[in-house]
């Protein structure tokens, strides 16, 4: 098992890089730590495969260093690495056995027959694979040659990490829950350092103790899931995260007053303070839909909104609002009144987040 330290890496896939959208990884620090289970989460071409290349040795980055336990890495391949990476598409023999292909790794690195036995028979029972362990791997089913693939990277007990790149997107939806599951199991069985690069935030947040989420190049918020949700650090993190994403609003101080467009909007001073000492054109307000409060009747402090679709999830409804110009989602849970035709909304000042080009800033006293 290894620490695994990005120190200023950066990547270019051109020969001649000379602005930050030539890059697809921009310059980052990041620190997985030892042992640990991370998801690096984005939507496709945000850098997250590349960034996961350049780890297992797959690719030398065009700046920086990779450092493995403070040692440089960078000109190392993957076998001197002694990294495991499991792709999107299971890699097994098909002509060998599930035993075979199990122990491969094992036999080419020399292991003692006793210890390969060993190990094969313990990372298969810990995969539900014994029973498959003398059918030929061509008779599998893809989910059962995708654990496989993934035993193949654990078998071995130097390995230094396990990388996994979408490795459940070929597989049934109705079993992916449970290879989610296992992989659980097996980190907390075998305590390896795993990352695991998914687009699907459910993926990573029943997987990962911390996520890095990725944005054009750049991790944007390295966090726990509980923390991504509540306090987005991005504007992206904030639309990325949740289903549905966060609420923005585009917010300035005109006249002594807090306006999105042409609303005022009810917040208190603090708020006002903040936006109007931003030293930006580009700043928002930001509120997740389960955090905005939704009455049925005029309240102290609401804000009309005008009710526009109800979208009922059974325990809970989505209704899409218009406040002023600005759509708005909120959560409504079943129990609660539903509007009728005008909605009043009130932002609690605990749940509002400020984004000043982007991201998250401090509200005084928030």
């Amino acid at each position: 098992m290894a620490e695994i330290t990005l120190k200023g890496l950066a990547h270019s896939y051109l020969p001649n890089p000379s602005a930050p959208e030539d890059y697809a990884i921009r310059e980052m620090n990041h620190v997985w730590h030892q042992g640990g289970a991370y998801a690096l989460l984005g939507p496709s071409g945000c850098g997250k495969s590349t960034l996961l290349n350049i780890i297992s040795g797959l690719l030398e980055p065009s700046s920086g260093d990779v450092l493995f336990d403070g040692e440089r890495v960078n000109s190392q391949p993957p076998e001197a690495r002694n990294i495991a990476q499991v792709f999107q598409f299971p890699v097994v023999y098909d002509t060998m056995t599930v035993y075979d292909n199990l122990a491969f790794p094992l036999r080419n690195v020399g292991t003692p027959p006793d210890r390969v036995h060993e190990r094969v028979l313990e990372v298969a029972d810990v995969l539900d694979l014994t029973p498959q362990l003398r059918r030929k791997a061509k008779n599998l089913t893809a989910d059962e040659k995708q654990k496989v693939s993934m035993g193949r990277g654990l078998v071995r007990d130097d390995v230094s990490a396990i990388l996994f790149d979408e490795p459940l997107t070929v597989i049934d939806p109705q079993l992916k829950w449970k290879l989610r599951r296992k992989l659980k199991e097996i980190h907390r069985r075998f305590n390896i350092t795993m990352v695991y690069v998914t687009h699907d935030q459910l993926e990573a947040s029943t997987f990962a103790d911390k996520i890095a989420v990725m944005y054009e190049g750049q991790v944007v918020q390295f966090g726990t899931p509980r923390e991504l949700f509540e306090r987005p650090n991005h504007t992206f993190v904030g639309y990325f995260i949740g289903s549905p994403g966060m609420n923005f609003l585009d917010v300035e101080v005109r006249d002594g007053r807090l306006m999105a467009g042409d609303l005022p909007l009810e917040l208190p001073a603090i708020v006002r303070e903040a936006v109007s000492g931003a030293r930006s054109d580009n700043v928002k307000l930001g509120i997740r839909p389960e955090f905005v409060e939704v009455h049925a009747a005029p309240v102290e402090g609401g804000m009309p909104a005008r009710l526009e679709d109800v979208q009922d999830l059974g325990t809970y409804s989505i209704l899409q609002l218009t406040l002023g110009e600005v759509p708005i989602k909120a959560r409504l849970e079943e129990d609660a009144p539903m509007p009728v035709g005008t909605a009043w909304l009130r932002f609690p000042l605990a749940r509002v987040g400020l984004y000043v080009d982007e991201f998250r800033v401090e509200i005084p006293h928030e």
